[in-house]
């Protein structure tokens, strides 16, 4: 249970009005976003693991996957788990039911641009081959990439990865390959812009202990900074089983989502969680560094203790989409506070304007170097105006 909202709270999905920060020369604008608090609001999670497990709570629509189970005696509500067009995995009453679009849905499709994605409630209409889908339901978030440009000329667009999570978990390996914490910090980024809490999971401990199975210094201290500003970490290797039992607490009963590039560990450490999984595993490429790809498109795995985790296909960029260039600043946790306080108001980008309070505190130290860079780089080569 999210313990900063009440059982009724849970229950019955709430909306709140804030206006979106916006710079002097726009004029003030007030918006809509479903079930959220405003962000000054929110508690951050707590730092140490066990208590963030309870903090990271679950949306209680109720529990995804059992939610379905639940509310499935007629057989027609259900959570897309796979995508393989145009057979659509449902899991619904206990059941993986192989579906397609139905005329009505595809109708409804066609006007709002919204195609089925992994994580999806969606209400079916069952048939002796599986079932047709009627019916997509609103998503509480939507968790979306800026595409690849294929061409110059060509224009990016949004592409849904999943929908409807409770948690984002960024996994990164402790060594081979060595992690990026620049993108850590995009994930962190697209998990403040969805609402949704985030878990940082670094796996391949076994690679970077020393004496008395501590991790190396310069892995702890980085982790120390993330925890510091309230983002929890946990430490988990698939082959000695550490923190394994810990991430299968955090996981249960939630839709949950792992993301990370090709060769972190993500697939084994599904089959640790979970070993009658069996899926299959590849190794980093000794030459380059990088990953292989193992999975291929997102794909929902129940899990046995209640819930489900999203598995998505290793990404080595990872564009942010649907950012506005006056609202990155308030997706770093840690210039939130500072926001407005500058000579320039709203309206500073946190650059090079003088009289910036997010600079100062980067100069005293209250906010990483480090991910200020990270929010320039951002600000410079991803959110577009």
């Amino acid at each position: 249970m999210l313990p900063w909202l009440s059982l009724t709270d849970q229950v019955k999905p709430r909306t709140f009005r804030f206006a979106r920060r916006r710079s002097e020369e726009h004029s003030p604008q007030a918006f809509l976003k479903p079930n959220r608090q405003p962000r000054d609001r929110i508690p951050r999670l707590a730092f140490c693991f066990s208590t963030a497990c309870a903090s990271i709570g679950v949306w209680n629509q109720r529990q995804v996957l059992t939610m379905t189970d639940n509310h499935n005696n007629t057989g027609t509500s259900g959570v897309v788990i796979k995508i393989n067009p145009p057979v659509i995995t449902v899991r619904a009453g206990g059941r993986e039911l192989t579906c397609r679009m139905g005329a009505s849905a595809r109708a409804k499709q066609a006007g709002d641009g919204q195609a089925p994605v992994v994580g999806d409630l969606v209400r079916i209409s069952p048939s002796a081959d599986g079932g047709q889908i009627t019916a997509i339901s609103p998503r509480r978030n939507t968790l979306s990439r800026r595409s690849a440009v294929p061409m110059p000329g060509a224009h990016a667009h949004e592409q849904v990865i999943a929908a409807n999570l409770d948690l984002v978990i960024p996994v990164f390996a402790a060594a081979n390959p060595e992690p990026r914490w620049r993108l850590l910090d995009r994930y962190l980024a697209l998990a403040e812009l969805i609402e949704a809490p985030a878990l940082i999971c670094i796996t391949k401990s076994d690679l970077a202990v020393g004496a008395g199975g501590r991790l190396s210094a310069d892995l702890a201290e980085v982790l120390a900074e993330y925890e510091r500003i309230g983002y929890p970490a946990l430490i988990t290797s698939a082959q000695d089983g550490r923190g394994i039992a810990e991430l299968r607490q955090a996981l249960s009963g939630r839709q949950s989502v792992l993301l990370g590039k090709s060769g972190v560990g993500k697939t084994s450490l599904l089959n640790a969680l979970q070993p009658d999984l069996d899926l299959r595993t590849n190794q980093v490429n000794r030459v380059t560094g990088k990953g292989r790809h193992t999975t291929s498109q997102a794909v929902m795995f129940p899990l046995d203790s209640g819930g489900g985790v999203i598995d998505t296909p290793g990404i080595r960029e990872f564009g942010l989409w649907g950012i506005h260039p006056e609202d990155l600043a308030d997706l770093f946790v840690e210039m939130r506070p500072l926001l407005g306080g500058c000579r320039f108001g709203l309206g500073c980008r946190h650059v090079d304007e003088p009289g910036c309070a997010v600079r100062r505190a980067v100069m005293s130290g209250a906010v990483s170097p480090q991910r200020y860079q990270s929010y320039v780089k951002l600000l410079e080569q991803e959110v577009q105006p």
